[in-house]
């Protein structure tokens, strides 16, 4: 259902008789990598969730630890939020014709 906010915001230019500005590029591409890592978080996560769970039913005891998974996620994250706001602010300078 998410291309359906692209579809309303075309709609919307239409109606306001502004031409699309279709900003596609480097954008579709850390759009879809941002789901395939969010889908690859979730996987994980259920994953461990569920040996979790049966390490608890079997009565182990379960020993708490930082998670490398939650660290190398967070620090993939604030590089592709640092490499989005470069590559936004680069297009954005380069259509108003300057920096």
């Amino acid at each position: 259902m998410w291309w359906r906010f692209g579809l309303f915001l075309e709609r919307l230019d239409y109606l306001e008789h502004v031409t699309p500005a279709h900003s596609y590029g480097l954008s579709v591409w850390f759009g879809t990598g941002l789901i395939l890592a969010g889908v690859a978080v979730y996987l994980s996560s259920a994953w461990n969730y569920v040996r979790l769970i049966r390490a608890l039913n079997r009565g182990e005891v379960v020993v708490a630890r930082p998670s490398v998974q939650a660290v190398l996620v967070a620090v993939f994250l604030a590089l592709v939020g640092l490499a989005m706001a470069v590559y936004l602010i680069s297009v954005r300078g380069s259509a108003t014709g300057g920096g």
